[in-house]
């Protein structure tokens, strides 16, 4: 294994690669994150609330090898962050009018194509919208604006797959009835991103959040998708340390229309959770990613070789973490059959937060 620092400034908090998104094009590979400020005494997230956030993308045309890092080149609706309003005090979080682009047709099979969503929140009133590029991530088309699907809040991440020039399902998470976080739910759209429908709700409202789903296409009407879940033990008391922090996997049969559960993947994510990572291998296997918050905290992969019915061992890609602020993984795999997954840590609670990849052989 080989660790790679992608960004890392003494006195910046850099994080959430899984709110973004990774795009790759063989060795060519672009992954999103965003940029504040440290500040020690900021709880859990050691960022100031009372800077902002600036979002960034590194690119890679060495299969991970080397980067290059600059701010992300898209239009924002409006004031505010790209996909980190939670991290941020009032006066600098979204507010105003927002201001969309009209949405034209786009090509979803286009060489160059990639897909970017982002929101203003994680709850109700939450509102997202996502942009497009056919020229490798160079440039962002948008914002277009995403409808609320019936819901009272939209915290939409990258997460999508493509059906046909003109056919995309988008992977997003839904406020719940009580207005907390959230449900997952598959949309679609037929028409080449002009509009957009909810299509399935994947799984039940949970009892605590099911959140950030994370999908691959085994065939064309088979799909899977692992999801960030929370919730209480019987045993447990209303103390925050006590919740629990798992990831479940669910298959559709019928292209996203219906849902089942599969199973378990990951029992146990650590205090505070991590999302998962979906991505099938060159040789059929399916590799999970994910950021382990308990000590010893750590980055970690499991393998299925039976399409997700079982899944192998824990493999630690990275550990000696500083504290759980950790994870939020994405992963590709390279033409030569070697993976890079792409993360934030820290190697000392007080310590900047930082973007890494791991370069590894599955």
């Amino acid at each position: 294994m080989k660790q790679i620092t992608i960004y890392r400034e003494s006195g910046r908090f850099a994080g959430w690669p899984a709110n973004y998104g990774i795009w790759s094009w063989d060795n060519e590979i672009v992954v999103g994150f965003t940029v504040g400020y440290h500040k020690s005494d900021a709880g859990f997230h050691r960022r100031d609330r009372d800077k902002p956030f600036t979002a960034m993308q590194a690119r890679s045309t060495d299969g991970g090898e080397s980067w290059s890092v600059s701010e992300t080149p898209c239009r924002l609706p409006g004031s505010g962050s790209l996909s980190a309003d939670e991290h941020v005090q009032a006066n600098l979080k979204s507010q105003g009018k927002a201001e969309y682009c009209t949405p034209q047709t786009v090509d979803f099979e286009h060489p160059g194509f990639a897909l970017m969503c982002s929101r203003t929140g994680l709850r109700e009133g939450a509102y997202s919208w996502f942009y497009t590029s056919t020229d490798r991530c160079h440039s962002w088309a948008g914002p277009y604006q995403l409808p609320m699907f019936d819901y009272t809040g939209i915290a939409a991440r990258t997460d999508y797959l493509i059906t046909s020039s003109t056919e995309c399902l988008l992977f997003l998470t839904a406020s719940k009835a009580n207005g907390e976080e959230g449900l997952i739910f598959c949309a679609n759209t037929t028409d080449g991103g002009k509009s957009f429908s909810r299509f399935s709700q994947i799984g039940p409202e949970p009892e605590g959040f099911a959140i950030m789903p994370a999908s691959v296409r085994l065939t064309d009407s088979r799909i899977l998708v692992a999801v960030r879940c929370r919730g209480r033990s019987k045993s447990a008391n209303k103390d925050w340390e006590q919740l629990q922090n798992w990831i479940d996997l669910y298959a559709s049969e019928d292209s996203g229309q219906t849902w089942n559960y599969v199973n378990c993947p990951v029992e146990n994510t650590g205090r505070g959770g991590n999302p998962p990572t979906l991505t099938q291998l060159h040789d059929g296997r399916l590799c999970l990613t994910y950021g382990f918050r308990d000590a010893p905290q750590r980055i970690c992969a499991k393998l299925s070789d039976d399409d997700g019915k079982s899944w192998n061992d824990e493999i630690v890609l990275r550990d000696n973490g500083g504290d759980h602020d950790i994870g939020y993984p994405r992963t590709v795999q390279r033409p030569d059959g070697d993976m890079v997954t792409v993360y934030y840590f820290n190697e000392e609670p007080d310590g900047e937060r930082f973007i890494e990849a791991t370069l590894w052989k599955p």
